[in-house]
């Protein structure tokens, strides 16, 4: 892990002890950036890491002049559980992977039949900051996460969007720790754009085709960067890789999500 990651992760770690021992609730403000980063003896730009990360989790909501707060919306099954079940059961990164695009492929299609111009709003500027974010992957990971999120959101069903985060969570965990060696995320972006225009298009088919091969391609990615291949991250008979149809040459940032 680079020394930005670890930086970032020792923020999330402290905001989760806090809140795991009471110390902040829901509703409550985190301490001024000045004091959390004298505290944890980092900059003040790896503690906005850390809290942009944790604000992309949907664990902290930063609201403008008035600081940052610990998320008040509906309980969220707790990703830990999960963590302690997998170290118990030897869940493996492909059935982590193979349960995600289960849920999530379902939870895209029902956000292209519910999701209100809010929703796709919200979709397309997280587009456009992906295509802004090509050469910072762990910035470009925040966004992945919040166009993911707000997926979830869109869908109107917080079971399924409990039971998504709580996958994701752990998946992007490890995703933290390997995305610095992404060497082309264009590919990536793309296969958010084309989910975004069939949310947008209202198809509810395409936005679940458009997901599952977006979910493909992201297992694959990941087993590259974990130096495996894809046949020891999954069994021959896990459901292959669709290729996207008619890839598409990305315009200019400001006007990539809203083609």
């Amino acid at each position: 892990m680079t020394g930005h990651s670890q930086l970032t992760m020792q923020v999330v770690e402290h905001v989760r002890g806090l809140i795991a021992s009471g110390e902040l609730k829901p509703g409550d403000r985190l301490p001024p950036e000045r004091e959390l980063a004298r505290k944890l003896k980092i900059s003040r730009s790896s503690l906005r890491a850390g809290i942009g990360f944790l604000s992309a989790m949907g664990v902290l909501k930063s609201r403008h002049g008035a600081g940052t707060f610990v998320s008040t919306g509906p309980p969220t099954l707790d990703s830990n559980s999960l963590t302690v079940l997998g170290a118990l059961h030897g869940f493996l990164p492909w059935q982590m992977f193979e349960a995600r695009l289960v849920i999530e492929s379902n939870v895209a299609s029902l956000a292209a039949e519910r999701a209100t111009g809010d929703h796709i709003t919200e979709l397309a500027e997280e587009v456009a900051e992906m295509y802004a974010s090509l050469d910072n992957p762990q910035q470009y990971l925040i966004h992945d996460v919040r166009f993911h999120r707000t997926i979830a959101r869109a869908a109107g069903n917080p079971i399924l969007a409990a039971l998504m985060e709580t996958i994701t969570a752990n998946l992007y965990d490890a995703r933290m720790k390997t995305v610095h060696y992404s060497v082309d995320l264009k590919e990536s972006a793309e296969m958010h754009r084309e989910i975004y225009r069939a949310i947008r298009s209202h198809n509810p088919t395409g936005a679940m085709q458009a997901m599952e091969r977006h979910l493909n391609m992201a297992r694959m990615a990941q087993a590259a960067e974990l130096g495996e291949t894809f046949e020891t991250a999954a069994p021959s008979s896990s459901t292959p890789r669709r290729e996207p149809k008619g890839k598409t040459t990305p315009k200019s940032s400001a006007s990539k999500a809203n083609d």
